[in-house]
C-alpha cells in the first residue's frame, strides 16, 4: 500500500494571546470573558479578514491565524493593537509570527511553522 503524503505549504502563521489572563481572569471571570468576546467580534475578526487571514484555531485567550502573505500578516498585527490602542480595549495582546512550511489537514494547521510562532 503507498504511503499519503500530507500536504504541506507556506503560510504566515499568527500567534496571539492576552497578556496576563490568568490574572484578568482571577480578578474578574466574567468581565474578563465579555471584553475578549467582544474585541474577538469588533477588532480581531474583521482585522483577521481586511488582512486575507483566516483563524483556524481559538484557545481560550489565544488565535492561530493562518496567511498566505507574511506582509498581510504583519499588517494584521499591526492593526490589531492599533484598533485595541485607539478603543481603549481593556485587554492587551502579545503576537508572534512565523513564515514556515505547514502540513494541513482538514481545516486545521500543524507543524514546526505554528510551533515557532506560539514561541
Amino acid at each position: 500500500m503507498a504511503k499519503e503524503r500530507v500536504k504541506r505549504k507556506l503560510s504566515a502563521i499568527l500567534c496571539a494571546d492576552v497578556v496576563g489572563y490568568s490574572r484578568l481572569m482571577g480578578e474578574d471571570e466574567a468581565a474578563t470573558l465579555n471584553a475578549l468576546s467582544t474585541c474577538d467580534a469588533e477588532i480581531i475578526e474583521p482585522t483577521v479578514k481586511e488582512h486575507n487571514g483566516r483563524i483556524f484555531k481559538r484557545l481560550g485567550d489565544g488565535f492561530l491565524v493562518e496567511f498566505s502573505s507574511a506582509v498581510d500578516s504583519v499588517e494584521c498585527a499591526i492593526a490589531w493593537q492599533k484598533k485595541i490602542e485607539e478603543k481603549n480595549f481593556p485587554l492587551q495582546f502579545r503576537i508572534g509570527i512565523n513564515l514556515g512550511d505547514v502540513i494541513v489537514k482538514d481545516d486545521d494547521v500543524y507543524g514546526d511553522g505554528v510551533n515557532i510562532a506560539a514561541r
